[in-house]
């Protein structure tokens, strides 16, 4: 047996302020297309119709009408909480390990393994620890790394 659909009724202040959001400023694509499914709601069609309308699931658009009717239209259109742990290498971490890809290798190897960078980066305090992975994804959109040609000197 089918659920009853219950009508969302969205006011008009809200429904002036998400039409407002929609069509003025830079924002982020996903916050405006939760604004156009809220508004799509609005007009009587389906969770499943609004999404197809807006290019959501209508899973998404269960769960952004929920956050509607719990914390408001603000609520609805913020970025939840990403799944997973913070971020353990930082910007100037990662700088210093590609620095250190680029120099020249050390003494007895003939280049940077990602090994080897993974345990210089930990011998020079750069982090705590670090896999050869997390090396291998840090360096992967330079131009050098353990493999690059060059050490990263000029005219050499």
């Amino acid at each position: 047996m089918a659920r009853p659909i219950i009508p969302f009724a969205l006011p008009a202040a809200d429904q002036a302020a998400l039409e407002d959001f929609t069509r003025t400023g830079r924002r982020q694509v996903r916050a405006v297309r939760r604004a156009q499914a809220l508004l799509a709601l609005a007009t009587g069609v389906g969770q499943q119709a609004a999404g197809q309308a807006v290019g959501l699931s209508r899973q998404t658009v269960s769960q952004l009408r929920r956050r509607y009717e719990t914390g408001g239209w603000e609520v609805a259109l913020r970025e939840a909480p990403r799944s997973g742990g913070p971020r353990r290498f930082d910007g100037p971490q990662r700088a210093a390990l590609t620095a250190l890809a680029c120099t020249p290798a050390p003494v007895g190897h003939g280049r940077w393994t990602l090994r080897l960078l993974a345990d210089k980066a930990v011998e020079l305090a750069l982090v705590d620890t670090i896999s050869h992975e997390t090396v291998s994804q840090v360096l992967e959109k330079t131009s050098c790394g353990p493999t690059a040609s060059s050490t990263g000197a000029w005219g050499r």
